[in-house]
């Protein structure tokens, strides 16, 4: 079963796969497409939707000249071309999932012909009906977390109960006594912010997840330097719609509390929920 939403324009000659962009449940999906929809991954494509009982892809056609298995792994070295068209699949995922539950596809999904499409909508049916159940009226929050190094190397005596410790015993001792700890206490400053950064940065997880459905630490590919500082940890949060209050002033109330030792938080979102709906 499909329903054509748009007029498709002249396609290009040569064979075509079939690009899938999210699922979402029939009756809403059909209802979407009667609104005015953003514009495929192709501008000579039009965007599709290929049913199965109660489930509906996203789809358009694609030229397999470019959309390949080869083929795309060399598009894909390019940053213009990608760049384009991750925006343009990221926008119709996006137009989708803000107005029902879906499960966002993966850039680059391809299946060579529309049996393929029918055939993971059948047999993965009762996979997206708990997916879609359980990121329901919930979008995916980011939380990024970045640190100075130098302002919490600063604050990290006062945190620190161990060299607080060290400290109050070189302000009591002699002046030969008094330089060895603290000669001692400058050689564990950096060991202490390592460890002190990453009690916060676990409270900051426990904290923000109380105020969540879900969430998940992510991999953090490379040290990244910004003007707030080293990113030190990224946070993917599922978060119901009608509790984003309560979330959004807890991340601003943490926010508050470290950014006097060099720690700040940016929130990102909202994005389809990618990370939980695997």
């Amino acid at each position: 079963m499909s329903d054509h939403l748009q007029r498709a324009p002249e396609k290009r000659v040569g064979p075509s796969g079939i690009y899938v962009y999210c699922i979402a449940e029939a009756g809403p999906a059909k209802a979407i497409a009667a609104e005015p929809l953003p514009a495929a991954i192709e501008d000579d494509a039009a965007l599709e939707l290929i049913g199965v009982d109660d489930f509906m892809a996203v789809t358009s056609n694609v030229p397999l000249s470019m959309y390949g298995e080869e083929s795309l792994e060399d598009n894909l070295i390019d940053p213009t071309w990608t760049a384009i068209r991750a925006m343009r699949h990221e926008r119709v995922v996006e137009h989708f999932a803000k107005r029902t539950g879906v499960v966002p596809l993966r850039f680059g999904t391809i299946y060579l012909a529309r049996d393929g499409v029918e055939r993971m909508l059948s047999e993965k049916a009762e996979d997206f009906r708990e997916i879609i159940q359980r990121v329901g009226q919930s979008e995916e929050w980011g939380v990024n977390v970045f640190s100075d190094r130098e302002k919490l190397l600063n604050a990290i005596t006062e945190l620190s109960p161990k060299l607080r410790e060290l400290s109050e015993q070189a302000r009591n001792t002699s002046p030969g006594q008094a330089y060895l700890l603290q000669k001692k206490t400058e050689g564990l400053r950096t060991e202490e912010a390592r460890s002190e950064l990453a009690r916060i940065i676990d409270n900051i997880e426990a904290r923000l997840i109380e105020k969540t459905k879900a969430g998940k630490r992510l991999r953090v590919l490379k040290v990244e330097a910004t003007e707030s500082g080293e990113l030190k940890a990224k946070f993917a949060l599922l978060v119901e719609k009608t509790h984003f209050d309560d979330f959004r002033e807890e991340a601003e109330k943490i926010a508050k509390e470290v950014d006097k030792i060099g720690i700040r938080l940016e929130l990102t979102g909202p994005w389809p929920t990618y990370n939980f709906a695997s």
